[in-house]
């Protein structure tokens, strides 16, 4: 960064007791302003994270903007459908194994709110609806 200027500003977070620096070319913003973007911006980058690991969007179907706004709105929708689902049911599910339970038994005949409830309960009988008998 050769001849280019940059800034070095500090911020107290009061509530954790800790000091936070960031680095910024703009030297007219307040530190509060350069702390507030950076903080906006980590969320923005968590919030990719979260459905690139949670929901398996690892990259766009589509490069318009159509596109992309579409995917992320899916992926929104199916976030909110599993916390839903992992609020209204009895066991404690992680979300990221909820969404895993369900992608692997997607095509599965079952009901998902007892499924939900109780997933491990052994004794259940199987479901022959629709099932082939081969002997």
């Amino acid at each position: 960064m050769e001849g280019k200027k940059i800034r070095q500003v500090r911020v107290l977070d009061s509530t954790k007791n800790v000091v936070y620096e960031f680095l910024t070319n703009n030297f007219s913003w307040k530190p509060k302003t350069v702390a507030s973007l950076y903080k906006e911006r980590w969320e923005i980058e968590t919030f990719f994270k979260h459905l690139k690991q949670k929901l398996k969007v690892t990259s766009f179907v589509g490069t318009s903007q159509n596109a992309v706004y579409i995917q992320i709105w899916t992926a929104l929708i199916g976030i909110l459908l599993f916390k839903y689902i992992q609020k209204k049911v009895k066991y404690d599910w992680n979300l990221s194994n909820l969404v895993n339970f369900i992608r692997l038994n997607i095509f599965v005949k079952i009901d998902l709110w007892k499924w939900a409830d109780a997933p491990f309960i052994s004794g259940r009988p199987p479901n022959k609806e629709g099932q082939f008998v081969l002997f």
